[in-house]
């Protein structure tokens, strides 16, 4: 088990959990209650998180 691809795929699964919640503030559907300039913020957190985990899956070599 390697925990830093899994950490990594965690990361990459809480980003586009960000990025959707983002767009839906945005949009005003869903049932978010956030203004234009406060959805900006899960957006932002979710694709740091999403990069961050797509880099740390990419970068971790297997070992056997």
């Amino acid at each position: 088990m390697n925990q830093k691809r899994t950490f990594g795929t965690i990361l990459t699964l809480l980003g586009i959990i960000g990025i959707i919640m983002g767009a839906l503030g945005f949009l005003g559907i869903g049932g978010l209650h956030l203004s234009k300039i406060n959805s900006v913020v899960p957006f932002i957190v979710g694709l740091i998180f999403f990069f961050a985990g797509i880099n740390l899956v990419k970068t971790t070599s297997d070992r056997a």
